[in-house]
């Protein structure tokens, strides 16, 4: 989810902001809020890897958020079965072929505050792949990270900084398909991002630069355990609640799909999106 969302949502909200006419007290804002978002993508790219063969996917959102800055969200998209340990290998039970996911959906609480122009955001993700697996295949690909950023805005110009870490746990093994007593590792993410809207239109542009340290399923293959950098550079155009998107992705790192396909080269992404 992420990287290419977060950037295209900042400026949108850019894009939508106008200055409010005095006309009385201003109304108390609602104790909840809700938000949700549907977009029809051509690649969904994670870090700059393609979790969808390089393939479209359909992908949507739900956000609740309280006015004390409390919010749980879940986002969920269409993905390649290669993205999850099943259908690998595993001791005396061959294949999993018929059991992979083709569903990634993000279960996510924290808490934002915005102080002075200044954000800061804390809470954990939980990425849950829905899969049937066959009877003695052992794999995991579900797995938890904790995340926290500081985002500040000045003019039409959003910078943030983030960073992402999965502990150690069963699904950061690249092997356990293979190997039951392997060791598991842990994951750091680190990004800086911007987003600015180009005042008097509904362009807006972000860039993206990000690196991860450490390997996972969901990013790098058997040999991308040293980590690799990942980058990108869009524009959006947004009128009123439907947003279009194109952004040029890249990474330094190789990933070959069992298509034979490298999910890691750079490439053209476009979307279509549309918030309530």
């Amino acid at each position: 989810m992420r990287n290419f969302f977060g950037c295209l949502s900042s400026v949108i909200a850019l894009a939508a902001a106008t200055p409010a006419l005095a006309d009385g007290p201003a109304a108390a804002p609602p104790a909840l809020t809700i938000n949700g978002t549907a977009t029809l993508i051509s690649d969904y790219r994670f870090r700059g890897i393609s979790q969808t063969d390089k393939n479209f996917a359909v992908q949507g959102s739900l956000t609740i958020t309280h006015v004390s800055g409390f919010y749980v969200s879940v986002w969920g998209s269409s993905t390649d079965g290669y993205v999850t340990a099943a259908a690998d290998t595993y001791p005396g039970g061959g294949q999993t072929l018929c059991c992979t996911a083709h569903q990634e959906i993000d279960l996510i609480g924290g808490y934002k505050k915005t102080v002075n122009g200044v954000t800061f955001d804390i809470g954990a993700l939980y990425y849950y792949y829905p899969k049937t697996k066959a009877k003695g295949d052992f794999t995991s690909s579900d797995f938890i990270e904790p995340y926290a950023d500081i985002s500040y805005t000045f003019g039409p110009v959003i910078a943030k900084a983030t960073i992402n870490y999965a502990p150690r746990q069963k699904a950061m093994k690249l092997d356990q398909g293979q190997s039951t007593t392997s060791a598991s590792h842990d994951n750091v993410y680190l990004a800086g991002d911007f987003s600015a809207s180009i005042p008097k239109t509904p362009l807006g542009l972000t860039a993206h630069i990000g690196h991860t340290f450490g390997p996972s399923w969901l990013a790098t293959d058997f040999n991308g355990s040293k980590g690799y950098t990942d980058w990108g550079l869009g524009a959006t155009l947004t009128y009123k609640a439907i947003s279009l998107g194109v952004q040029y992705v890249d990474t330094d790192a190789t990933f070959i799909t069992p298509s034979g396909k490298n999910a890691s080269k750079g490439g053209i992404v476009g979307s279509i999106g549309v918030s309530f």
